[in-house]
């Protein structure tokens, strides 16, 4: 188990090489900018918040209203779910190379369809709570945009790979809020194909 692991992380690390997503057959592809945009986002994020919270302390003035014993569950509760997103959706996306390409519906991505930059989003929203930083949330929002228009790009390349199956996958599972009920329509197609 432990080299599956060891494997599974250096395939993430270092996707552009041997088994990247350039190289598999299995993987549809991302936003070109993608990696670079997420690096930047988390630059300007992190920098923001540490500038705003432990110097300048401009856009932190909510912290005398909300006490650390809620902040810090809430923001400890964020950064757990946000850890757990990140290793299953990327175990189950890089963890092994599939034969055939098709819609990931296994795990996480049955119940979400980005789950990884999810993750990122739930990451940093972690941080903001521990100090609420109105100017780090600005970035944020800016973030959620960013991954919003990174996450239709590559849903377009899905499209065009797997059409009508990727379609159904888009109607029956959420992008990033799950749903904890079955639609009427998707429970009756379900019916349809296994009735």
């Amino acid at each position: 188990m432990g080299n599956h692991i060891r494997e599974t992380v250096i395939n993430v690390l270092h996707h552009k090489g041997k088994g990247g997503p350039e190289e598999r057959g299995d993987l549809t592809g991302e936003h070109p900018l993608g990696d670079a945009g997420q690096f930047v986002l988390a630059c300007l994020l992190i920098a923001t918040w540490v500038a705003d919270t432990f110097f300048f302390e401009y856009t932190t003035f909510l912290n005398r209203y909300v006490p650390l014993a809620v902040r810090i569950p809430a923001a400890v509760a964020l950064l757990f779910l946000s850890g757990y997103l990140a290793k299953a959706g990327l175990f189950i996306v890089f963890g092994e190379q599939r034969d055939k390409p098709t819609v990931i519906r296994e795990g996480v991505f049955g119940v979400l369809r980005h789950p990884i930059y999810l993750s990122e989003i739930l990451f940093y929203l972690g941080l903001l709570i521990l100090s609420l930083s109105l100017a780090a949330t600005g970035v944020w929002f800016a973030g959620i945009g960013f991954f919003y228009y990174i996450s239709r790009y590559e849903e377009s390349l899905l499209l065009a790979r797997f059409g009508d199956e990727y379609k159904q996958y888009m109607k029956n599972v959420p992008m990033w809020i799950p749903r904890f009920w079955k639609s009427e329509k998707s429970g009756r197609e379900s019916v349809k194909r296994h009735g």
